[in-house]
């Protein structure tokens, strides 16, 4: 039991690192963009939310 306990918090211990990884994407991304006057006003973000 004390195994299958061990193996599955490496699971979640990648998967975790996994999905940071992918979030500081994102926010490089965004930064990226501010920098670059790449930006949307509130109003057309929520039209593009809007359509989904």
């Amino acid at each position: 039991m004390a195994t299958a306990i061990a193996a599955k918090a490496v699971e979640n211990a990648s998967s975790i690192d996994d999905a940071m990884e992918v979030l500081f994407g994102k926010l490089d991304e965004a930064i990226d963009d501010m920098e670059s006057g790449r930006v949307q006003t509130i109003e057309e973000a929520w039209k593009e939310i809007d359509s989904i």
